[in-house]
């Protein structure tokens, strides 16, 4: 961060976020109460089997977020730990692999670990630097 830049960025992130909708909802009821042909739903759920959440999201949930991107007439990204049953539930949709280091509580003890991005829509299909 530069700070003597502090003012022109803020600025920029205010003229970004200006008309971001922000809600805190069960993710289900901000789908169907949002979507539209020009709404964009980033989705990041519990991972799958991983404890520590604090909030239950049984196996159900994430069959019911596959079967909404279905029918949604926005787009939506889903960003999920790579697991069989998370391909399972999503097969079908374009899925992009990625591995993510992570470093819970520090100490240069970083797991590697396996990761989805998740498209509702097929990706090769639009012109190039839109997502």
């Amino acid at each position: 961060m530069n700070l003597l830049r502090i003012e022109e960025t803020l600025s920029a992130a205010h003229l970004r976020l200006a008309a971001a909708q922000i809600e805190r909802l069960d993710w289900a009821r901000c789908v169907e109460r949002y979507d539209r042909p020009h709404t964009f739903f980033y989705m990041d759920p519990p991972y799958l089997e991983t404890e520590g959440y604090g909030v239950p999201f049984p196996l159900g949930q994430y069959e019911r977020m596959a079967a909404t991107m279905r029918a949604l007439q926005g787009k939506a990204i889903v960003s999920i730990n790579d697991h069989p049953t998370i391909r399972e539930i999503f097969a079908g949709f374009q899925m992009e692999e990625l591995t993510i280091d992570y470093t819970v509580g520090g100490g240069g003890k970083a797991a590697r670990r396996g990761e989805l991005l998740i498209y509702s829509w097929d990706r090769r299909l639009e012109p190039a630097g839109l997502f």
